[in-house]
């Protein structure tokens, strides 16, 4: 039986090489842009008008419908108002507290200090009524509005003022800039008074430009601290369930003044705010930082995350530029924009409304100083005559909540406890 031949070997294997697939890199996929829109921007702050011959007219509420605020926002007193308060975060870009001398301020900023200083002994005038541990507004508040209200011919006239009309006007402002009487609290809004008092002064030649960054620097710092005493004193509530924004109970300036301030600082970072060695040895220097400070001082509770959970994303921001647009635009789609904040926004004739507002004699809505006991306010809500109260659950004034400064310190009376409360799982 024959034997088959072995099966030859070819010395040259066919090349299999360009039935491969051909081998392509995989591309990581391209990050798409940030859709964000750009902070709000507003004209330079115009020039004070000639008040030769001026009519001055006591502030009342005007916007009382969705139709008025639409005009509103659509107004020169809108632009004036936001080129105010934008160019004082401007004017104090990269500037510490420390950087203003002191020594040598301008007579205007000393007289509106001295103000404030004639305002804290009101408050040490008129001590608080013994409410058996509440921690709910002290009636003892409505005396010291009595007071303030009663000294403000003269402390405008020390400001240089001498025209009566012109202190009736002005000094609404300010009486409004401590808070409501009837509901006795306090939020961003009564703030928003205070730097209207201020637009006034700058309208009638008191506060020129050059004076700008002592305004931030020093007396709004002045003004917090007043306030915080106010606030301590009379436990106001929060106007609102839990301030306008939900950032603070109380303020909202001292975040958008004080993250301009931080814009390109060198090591101060957005997330430095959880580090408590940064706040004790930098709070003197930058409103934010001793705004934060303060919020965790008055609560009953350690942790921004548990207690200001707002602060705390904002914390994760990359660097102080986002934060600071974020609060430019907070200010503009927050208060500016929100018809249950800007119904209670005074207009006179420095900061005057336009034709097409309504009045409050149009509806007989009573004025900001006349709400009935309980300040249940009549306003116009899509067409329709809306009552809210401060004790509803609505989005004027939300539910009646005890001041955050009051609960700590009757904590504090009555279980001697020094230091925060740490959250069991924190």
């Amino acid at each position: 039986m024959a034997l088959l031949d072995p099966p030859s070997v070819s010395s040259h294997p066919p090349d299999l090489s360009a039935k491969l697939p051909r081998l392509i890199p995989r591309s990581k996929p391209k990050a798409q842009p940030e859709q964000t829109s750009p902070p709000p921007t507003a004209p330079p702050l115009p020039p004070p008008p000639s008040l030769e011959n001026w009519q001055y007219i006591r502030p009342s509420r005007r916007i009382l419908s969705p139709q008025d605020h639409e005009i509103f926002l659509a107004s020169p007193t809108y632009t004036l108002l936001l080129s105010f308060i934008f160019s004082l975060a401007d004017c104090v870009r990269d500037t510490p507290v420390s950087a203003v001398d002191q020594t040598n301020l301008p007579s205007s900023i000393t007289s509106v200090l001295h103000v404030l200083d004639l305002a804290e002994g009101v408050l040490q005038n008129c001590p608080p009524e013994d409410a058996g541990g509440s921690r709910f507004g002290n009636k003892a508040f409505r005396v010291f509005l009595d007071e303030v209200e009663a000294a403000q011919p003269l402390w405008h006239q020390s400001l240089g003022l001498s025209d009566d009309t012109a202190i009736n006007e002005v000094s609404v402002y300010l009486s409004n800039s401590f808070g409501n009487r009837t509901r006795i609290d306090y939020g961003s809004g009564h703030e928003l008074n205070f730097f209207l008092w201020l637009l006034c002064l700058n309208r009638l030649g008191h506060l020129p430009p050059a004076t700008f960054p002592a305004v931030v620097l020093v007396v709004f710092p002045r003004y917090l601290r007043l306030m915080r005493a106010v606030q301590s004193t009379y436990y106001l509530e929060p106007a609102g369930s839990h301030g306008v924004w939900g950032l603070d109970d109380y303020q909202f300036l001292p975040f958008l003044f004080g993250s301009s301030q931080l814009l390109h600082h060198p090591y101060i970072r957005p997330k430095s705010i959880h580090q408590a060695i940064i706040l004790e040895e930098n709070s003197k220097d930058y409103i934010y930082l001793d705004q934060v400070a303060f919020v965790n001082s008055v609560k009953t509770v350690e942790g921004l995350r548990w207690h200001s959970p707002m602060l705390d994303d904002i914390s994760a921001a990359k660097n102080w530029e986002k934060v600071e647009g974020g609060m430019r635009k907070m200010l503009v789609a927050e208060v500016l924009k929100k018809l249950p904040v800007m119904q209670h926004f005074l207009f006179g004739s420095l900061v005057p409304a336009v034709e097409g507002m309504s009045t409050e004699d149009d509806y007989g809505v009573p004025s900001e100083e006349e709400e009935a006991e309980g300040g249940e306010v009549v306003v116009m809500k899509d067409g329709m005559r809306h009552v809210h109260s401060p004790s509803s659950w609505g989005d004027c004034c939300g539910i009646k909540v005890p001041s955050s400064v009051g609960a700590a310190q009757e904590m504090r009376k009555r279980l001697g406890v020094g230091g925060l409360r740490r959250v069991p799982f924190d």
